[in-house]
């Protein structure tokens, strides 16, 4: 249990951070709005700073600047310019990077990374009929998978998931993720209340389930070709903001796929 050490830390920042975050999912419209603007500019400046660059100057402003701009857009009601202007500021900074110096390639990801999760957060949301609900599902499916996962990892051990990756992950840590996903998922549903069959209500939590594993695995592969051990120190216990929001930036655009293909007003587990 040593390797719970830091537990007391973790616990207390997400006690202040988690319900400030779902008070915001719960009353929408500019709450909501103003977290994720507050997170897609602190991912921003963590980016190009994992990136070895400077958000006060180009090209590494054009990350923060790019996604903000892409997420005014789709407040406003325009997601499909928002996308555009991702994809355009992705090229830029990949164009402006300087030979030899900050990394082109992921200079522009990193637009596309942290712009394209908050377009799909915000659309999520501001869906009238199911938004806060999906919203609400999507983000206890991920907290589900991440806590199971730390501490079953942590406490139980057993063969490394990834050990060239991510050295800490196991598969008794994978498992219990995504066990946890689908349970709370199923929970959720049903204190809902949207009937759908519990199968088809499992397979969506496992499937966003899945997708936050992944994100966390490639940000720790991300750190360490960068070769840092967290993205930055603004959460204790935590890291930084990519540490914490890695499962959410790879499970909200999964999640907003979903809501499309149900339609508007339509739940992700229906």
């Amino acid at each position: 249990m040593a390797q719970l050490g830091d537990l007391g830390t973790r616990v207390l920042t997400a006690a202040i951070i988690g319900p400030a975050a779902l008070l915001c999912i719960w009353w929408g419209g500019n709450w909501w709005s103003g977290l994720i603007l507050l997170c897609m500019a602190g991912l921003g400046w963590e980016w190009v700073r994992l990136c070895g660059g400077s958000s006060r100057r180009i090209p590494g402003l054009l990350v923060p600047a790019a996604a903000l701009l892409a997420a005014g857009c789709t407040i406003l009601g325009w997601p499909l310019l928002g996308l555009l202007l991702l994809l355009t500021g992705a090229g830029a900074a990949w164009r402006l990077a300087p030979s030899g110096g900050l990394p082109p390639f992921w200079l522009g990801f990193g637009v596309v990374y942290i712009g394209l999760a908050g377009i799909a957060l915000l659309v999520l949301r501001h869906d009238a009929e199911a938004g806060r609900d999906n919203v609400v599902f999507l983000i206890l499916v991920i907290w589900a998978s991440d806590i199971s996962a730390y501490l079953a990892g942590r406490s139980l051990g057993g063969p490394k998931l990834a050990p060239r990756i991510s050295p800490n992950k196991t598969w008794a840590g994978s498992l219990a993720g995504l066990a946890g996903a689908v349970a709370v998922g199923v929970l959720v549903a049903l204190v809902i209340g949207v009937g759908a069959p519990l199968w088809q209500v499992a397979l969506v939590a496992a499937l966003l389930g899945l997708a936050t594993q992944s994100g966390d695995m490639f940000e720790s592969w991300i750190k360490r070709r960068f070769g840092v051990k967290d993205s930055s120190d603004l959460l204790p216990g935590h890291g930084g903001l990519l540490d914490r929001l890695d499962g959410v930036l790879a499970a909200s655009p999964v999640a907003a796929l979903i809501a499309l293909v149900g339609g508007p007003g339509g739940h992700l587990w229906r």
